[in-house]
C-alpha cells in the first residue's frame, strides 16, 4: 500500500513540476516580449523629447547640451528603458536563454514600426518585409523553444558551472577574447568590423550566464531562501559587471568606426549564436528537444536574421509597391514594343521620380541593441 502511495505522490510531484515549468515558461515569454516593447518604446519617447528640444532651439545633446534633463518625454523614455531592462533581466530567471535572447530582436522591430507612425520616418518595402520575417521567426522560436528549465537553484547552478564541458567552453571564450583584445584588435580593429563585434559576442555568452544565475538567486531570495551568504551570487555579480563593461566598451568602438546599419545585424547574429551555444553547453536546454524542435528553433533564428538584415541593410533605399509598379509597367512597355522612344522613357522615369519624391521622408534612425539597450544618433 505504501509503495502505491509513494508512486502516486511521485507522479503527482512530476506533474506539478511540469505544470510549474510551463507556467514559468509563459511568465518568461511575457517578460521578454514586454521588455522589447518597453525598450523599443523608450527609443521613440527619448527621440521625441530630443526633437522637441531641437525645435525650441536648445543646445542639442550631440553638441554637448544637457537640456534633455528638463524634458519629461526624455525621462519617460529613460524610465521605459529601465522597465524594459528589468523585465529582460527577470525573463532569464523564468524562461530558457534560448528563448529570451533571440526575442531581443523584437525591440528593433518595435522601434522601426513606432518610428514610422510617431516620428514620420520612412519604413520602406524591405523594412516591412523585415518586420514580417522577424515576427514569423520569433513565433517559430517560441513554438519550438525548450519549455522546461534545467536549473532552478543556485546549488544546481554551481554544479553546472564546474561541468567539464562548460569549463572547456568558458576557457576557450576567455582565451579567444584575450587574443582578440591584445593581439588582433590593435592591428585590425580599425579596419575589420568583425574584430570588436567578436569580442562583444563571445563575452556576451558569459554575461548572459551571469544574468541567468543572478535571476535564479533573486527568485530564491523571493522564495525565502538564504542567498546573501552564498559566494556564488557575488561571483556572478562581479562577473556580470566585468562582462558588461567589456561589451559596452568594444561595441561603442565598433559603432564609432563602422556603419550602424552593418554593426547591428552582425552583432545580433554573433551575440545570439554565442548565447545559444553557451546555453546548449551550460544549461543543457537542447538535450530534451526533439529533432523537429531543434530544426524549428534554428529555422526561426535564421528567419529573424534575414528580417533584421532587410530592416537595416536597405533602410536608406526608397523602394515601395508604387515604385515597383512603375518599374513593372516600364519593363512591360519595353518588352511589348521591343524598343521605346526617348519620350516614353522620360515620362516613365519622371513618374518614377515623382513617386520617390512623394515617399521621401526622414531616414530611419539607426537603432542598436547594446547588451539590452538601445541608442540613437541624437543621443550622442
Amino acid at each position: 500500500m505504501n509503495t502505491v502511495q509513494n508512486l502516486l505522490l511521485t507522479r503527482h510531484s512530476l506533474a506539478m513540476g511540469q505544470d510549474r515549468g510551463k507556467y514559468d515558461f509563459y511568465i518568461g515569454l511575457a517578460l521578454a516580449i514586454s521588455s522589447s516593447i518597453f525598450i523599443g518604446g523608450s527609443f521613440i519617447l527619448k527621440k521625441k523629447g530630443l526633437l522637441r528640444l531641437a525645435r525650441k532651439g536648445s543646445t542639442r545633446a550631440g553638441q554637448g547640451g544637457h537640456a534633455y534633463l528638463k524634458e519629461w518625454l526624455w525621462w519617460a523614455g529613460l524610465l521605459s528603458m529601465g522597465a524594459g531592462e528589468a523585465a529582460n533581466f527577470a525573463a532569464y530567471a523564468f524562461a530558457p536563454a534560448t528563448l529570451v535572447t533571440p526575442l531581443g530582436a523584437l525591440s528593433v522591430l518595435v522601434s522601426a514600426v513606432l518610428s514610422s507612425y510617431f516620428l514620420t520616418e520612412r519604413l520602406n518595402l524591405h523594412g516591412k518585409l523585415g518586420c514580417l520575417l522577424s515576427i514569423l521567426g520569433s513565433t517559430t522560436m517560441v513554438i519550438h523553444a525548450p519549455k522546461e528549465e534545467e536549473i532552478s537553484s543556485l546549488q544546481e547552478m554551481s554544479k553546472k558551472l564546474v561541468d567539464p564541458g562548460f569549463v572547456v567552453f568558458a576557457t576557450l571564450v576567455i582565451i579567444v577574447a584575450l587574443i582578440f583584445i591584445f593581439v588582433v584588435a590593435p592591428r585590425h580593429g580599425q579596419t575589420n568590423i568583425l574584430v570588436y563585434i567578436t569580442i562583444c559576442s563571445v563575452i556576451g555568452a558569459l554575461s548572459v550566464s551571469c544574468v541567468k544565475g543572478l535571476g535564479i538567486a533573486i527568485k530564491d531570495a523571493i522564495a525565502g531562501k538564504s542567498v546573501v551568504t552564498n559566494p556564488l551570487g557575488w561571483i556572478l555579480l562581479v562577473g556580470l559587471v566585468a562582462c558588461v563593461s567589456t561589451q559596452i566598451n568594444y561595441l561603442n568602438k565598433a559603432l564609432d568606426i563602422f556603419n550602424t546599419s552593418l554593426v547591428t545585424p552582425i552583432y545580433y547574429v554573433f551575440f545570439t549564436t554565442s548565447v545559444l551555444s553557451c546555453s546548449a553547453i551550460l544549461f543543457k536546454e537542447w538535450e530534451h528537444m526533439g529533432a523537429d524542435d531543434v530544426i524549428g528553433t534554428l529555422s526561426g533564428f535564421l528567419t529573424i536574421i534575414v528580417g533584421i538584415f532587410l530592416l537595416h541593410a536597405f533602410k536608406d533605399i526608397s523602394v515601395s509597391l508604387a515604385t515597383l509598379a512603375v518599374s513593372m509597367r516600364k519593363e512591360a512597355h519595353v518588352a511589348s514594343n521591343g524598343t521605346t522612344s526617348n519620350g516614353n522613357y522620360e515620362l516613365l522615369h519622371q513618374a518614377n521620380e515623382d513617386v520617390e519624391d512623394r515617399e521621401l521622408g526622414l531616414p530611419f534612425d539607426s537603432v542598436s541593441r547594446r547588451n539590452g539597450t538601445m541608442s540613437s544618433s541624437l543621443d550622442h
